[in-house]
């Protein structure tokens, strides 16, 4: 049974009430904080310790005239009747009291003391770690005016966004909370943010005090399972910034992109399935121009730089993504991060042309068919289609001229060298590498004369001056 003096401390100080809000909401998940090889979070201290800007309420019992509210200056000490200064910064409510009662006891006949927090001061934290703006932050906080039992302090999530959100690199499940105790001393709790997103516990979102400091982890691996569970976070960075990323390796433009979210894939079912216009790595290939036909997009790599100076490397299959749907293997990128493309040390024929079929590719290419074809110039191709596929658009050879045994594919690599190889053309055969290459964007196949058309044409550059002089002499002499 609580007696009458401790009844009147819990309804009106605000320690009481901090203490009773603390017993309804953590006791019930202490079983819990107890499994963790850290400070349990019940533990931690809550109590409020007063500062320069606190606006409190000094009650000394049945002496109205010493009874008053004060502004603590920066110096921490105000001044009450009859026994002047009196410090109370870095006092709880009930330390304060005491303090005062003590004095006033030189006066007073066992004097009764309350101090009550009417509006507390904005609370300074440091946020640090993995999240986007490192720092130090100034945090209001809301009510308890008056008997007011509503002060509401700012709390870790509420931190977390002030610093604009962790990153994707973050491990959010040993989220560190340092407080400091007393003068010298300091509790590190830490928090499983991951849990609190997936059961709703209360008791990982703890309310912050002046002074605490926040630390984000660096993620040791990343899930990509919970990649985008982490991206929907209220507490992560947002959503809707666009970042910068690098794409190199196998894509046609490789360079740096700034990725934005939005609704911008285009049509069709892996397009669909890539994230629904999230800033993933499917977007970021779109953005250099699709993948080229020697791509390796089951070893894709994704190196993400992180606060501590180190570098995360990310594993992607969008071959998975795109046999069973994983949209995980989609990751959302982050501002910095750099996608490398590898280069296929074999290239399987029936999936290159899958591979075309999908957003990972451009929608089409360009191909140049030059010579005795019947309609020479650039076509327009799907990606990864075949040198017969080519001939075909361009045509076909032109009947009677072409030399139908061999072309030329003329290439540009990669490196910058310019390759030319003669191809024995089988207009038969389905895609091999001898007789119905895989074309790439700007190969340009060259078919020659045949031996009849090259001797026709030395006989007509011969006869060509000759008959235009026998035409002349016709015309002067009516030959």
């Amino acid at each position: 049974m609580l007696n009458k003096d401790l009844c009147k401390f819990l309804t009106h100080s605000t320690t009481g009430l901090a203490l009773l809000t603390t017993v309804n909401i953590i006791l019930p998940s202490v079983s819990l904080a107890q499994k963790q090889p850290v400070a349990s979070i019940s533990n931690i201290a809550t109590d409020y310790l007063l500062g320069g800007g606190d606006r409190i309420r000094v009650n000394v019992f049945e002496v109205p005239e010493y009874t008053g509210e004060y502004q603590v200056p920066p110096g921490g000490s105000i001044n009450m009747p009859l026994i002047g200064s009196i410090p109370v910064a870095g006092l709880t409510t009930e330390q304060a009291a005491d303090t005062i009662a003590r004095k006033y006891a030189r006066f007073l006949k066992r004097p009764l003391i309350s101090v009550n927090l009417l509006s507390p001061r904005p609370i300074n934290v440091f946020v640090a770690g993995e999240v986007t703006r490192p720092g130090a932050y100034t945090l209001s906080l809301e009510g308890g005016a008056g008997n007011n039992p509503g002060v509401q302090y700012p709390t870790v999530l509420a931190a977390l966004t002030s610093a604009q959100g962790v990153t994707l690199a973050a491990d959010v499940t040993q989220v560190q909370l340092r407080r400091r105790v007393g003068r010298s001393g300091e509790q590190t709790v830490a928090l499983n943010l991951k849990e609190l997103t997936q059961t709703g516990r209360i008791s990982q979102e703890i309310t912050l005090r002046d002074g605490d400091t926040i630390v984000v982890p660096t993620a040791a691996t990343l899930n990509v399972a919970e990649a985008r569970n982490l991206f929907a976070a209220n507490f992560a960075a947002s959503q809707t910034s666009p970042r910068t990323v690098v794409v190199i390796g196998q894509v046609y433009r490789p360079g740096s992109y700034l990725v934005s979210p939005g609704n911008t894939e285009p049509s069709g079912v892996a397009g669909a399935a890539a994230g629904g216009g999230l800033p993933t790595v499917m977007r970021s290939l779109q953005l250099a121009g699709g993948i080229t036909s020697l791509a390796d997009v089951r070893k894709i790599k994704l190196r993400r730089p992180t606060r501590t100076g180190t570098e995360q490397t990310i594993d992607i299959n969008l071959w998975q993504l795109l046999q069973s749907g994983d949209v995980n293997q989609d990751i959302v990128v982050q501002d910095g991060d750099t996608i490398f493309i590898p280069t296929a040390t074999e290239i399987n024929t029936a999936e290159a042309t899958q591979l075309a079929t999908t957003t990972l590719s451009p929608t089409t290419m360009e191909v140049g068919v030059v010579g005795e074809v019947k309609r020479p110039g650039a076509v327009k191709l799907q990606p990864n289609s075949s040198l017969n596929q080519a001939l075909l658009a361009a045509g076909g050879f032109n009947d009677g001229r072409a030399s139908r045994g061999s072309v030329d594919l003329i290439r540009l690599n990669s490196n910058g060298t310019v390759s030319k190889r003669a191809v024995k053309v089988d207009l038969a055969q389905g895609i091999n590498e001898e007789t119905n290459p895989i074309l790439r964007n700007n190969d340009v196949v060259v078919v020659e004369r045949n031996g009849l058309a090259k001797t026709g044409d030395r006989v007509n550059t011969v006869a060509g001056p000759l008959g235009t002089i026998l035409g002349i002499v016709r015309l002067f002499f009516g030959l």
